[in-house]
């Protein structure tokens, strides 16, 4: 597998028109666009650093992922995402390895990129997100 940079890192939170202040207007980054992914009931909007992105995460529905995970753990970090050369052979790979899987196969992401996630009882209690571009 080969790992090409940290793709993201997201951030889950209640308000993105209320969140956008503290990274547009305090930190200065530029708010590149949002976007609402259905099937993950998430609204997303992306905030580029370097050659990564801050990702805030908006859940669009109480019982989506995002909205569970405030209930549990508050705003905050949610995932680091890496960018992978071939997320298929990384998921395979990384089965092959042991690691619990929460996606078997990529699924559509936001910004068009393929995605998977691998489970936080595998990962030390991270959520790690993989997406190929």
């Amino acid at each position: 597998m080969k790992i090409l940079k940290i793709n993201h890192i997201g951030i889950a939170v209640n308000s993105i028109e209320e969140s956008k202040n503290f990274w547009e207007g305090i930190l200065g980054l530029s708010f590149e666009g949002s976007e609402t992914v259905e099937e993950q009931k998430v609204t997303t909007a992306f905030f580029p650093v370097g050659e990564s992105e801050v990702e805030l995460l908006e859940s669009t529905a109480p019982d989506g992922p995002v909205a569970k995970y405030i209930e549990k753990k508050g705003q905050g970090i949610q995932h680091v995402a890496f960018q992978v050369e071939n997320i298929e052979a990384a998921l395979a790979e990384l089965k092959e390895k042991g690691i619990r899987l929460i996606d078997e196969k990529p699924r559509k992401g936001a910004g068009g990129a393929m995605i998977a996630f691998l489970h936080p009882k595998s990962t030390n209690g991270v959520l790690v997100e993989l997406c190929e571009k």
